[in-house]
């Protein structure tokens, strides 16, 4: 992975490590710039190295939402622009209280919480996802590698965990399994009706034609097919397929369903992506008349 120069004039020879090569969670009394030290011997892999065994990764990851929960401003931004790099929808909350409404109340694919926030500490806002019936997957990080630890924050519902200081890469290998496990049940070609998309080959056909979607209608599409027979809002749609910085008052959502349904319909009898007036779009079997 390139390695970009410093802009500090006092170390004109020195690079910057990008985040794959980066040691992350030193606390200001290790080391203030310990964030940025590489790490020798270990190779940067994009998320196509990590490929499902039935659902291609790079293709799950773009609508992929993650939650980082983190009071340290120098690791919470690097966990986020790290994560971004590798194609994540990264957001971040910086106290307990903040991110543990975010983690109750909007729809998330991942969690990464410290244990030691502001607000509410990382253990309380697990315990109370878990409480209210979330099951969102769960990476703790921490200063405090101890045996207790651990146990209480696997006891208390973790998926997995990982000690501050930590190796970027390590963490990013970390989150990849954890959201490989609930996509292994997921076909390697996704089907409904007549209609199939394949992801790892990025190709829609529809009664054996094939179907030509730009990039954005693409993931549209497959998210509605992951999610067949559910109305999806709009906004849902939003939160996975765009972002955050989105306008929520322009017709491109609108304008993209559009498209991808004349352009999956068109020419067939039965219309499989319906509007649903007032809530959403559905994607669902024929109604053969009915």
């Amino acid at each position: 992975m390139a390695l970009e120069p410093r802009a500090d004039s006092s170390t004109e020879n020195s690079v910057r490590p990008s985040p794959s090569d980066t040691v992350i969670g030193f606390t200001s009394e290790q080391d203030p710039n310990a964030f940025e030290t590489p790490i020798s011997g270990l190779r940067a892999q994009t998320a196509t190295d990590f490929i499902c065994e039935r659902v291609p990764f790079r293709v799950a990851v773009l609508s992929m939402r993650l939650l980082v929960i983190e009071d340290e401003p120098k690791v919470a931004d690097a966990l986020a622009s790290g994560l971004e790099e590798e194609g994540f929808r990264v957001r971040v909350a910086r106290d307990g209280l903040d991110g543990g409404h975010r983690a109750l109340t909007e729809p998330w694919d991942l969690v990464v919480l410290d244990l030691y926030l502001p607000g509410m500490d990382g253990l309380e806002v697990l315990r109370r996802m878990r409480a209210s019936g979330n099951r969102t997957r769960v990476l703790i990080l921490t200063a405090q590698d101890s045996v207790a630890d651990r146990v209480r924050g696997l006891e208390a519902g973790a998926d997995d965990y990982l000690a501050k200081p930590f190796a970027f890469e390590e963490l990013l290998a970390r989150v990849r399994a954890l959201l490989r496990r609930g996509r292994e049940v997921e076909p390697e070609v996704l089907r409904l009706a007549d209609l199939e998309l394949d992801p790892r080959r990025r190709r829609v056909t529809r009664g054996g034609r094939e179907v030509e979607l730009t990039a954005r209608e693409f993931e549209v599409l497959a998210f509605l097919l992951r999610h067949a027979g559910e109305v999806v809002s709009r906004t849902r749609l939003v939160e996975h397929v765009w972002d955050e910085n989105f306008d929520s008052l322009s017709n491109v959502v609108d304008v993209t369903l559009y498209h991808v349904r004349t352009k999956v319909d068109r020419g067939f009898p039965e219309p499989l992506i319906h509007t649903v007036r007032g809530a959403g779009y559905v994607i669902r079997e024929p109604d053969h008349g009915r």
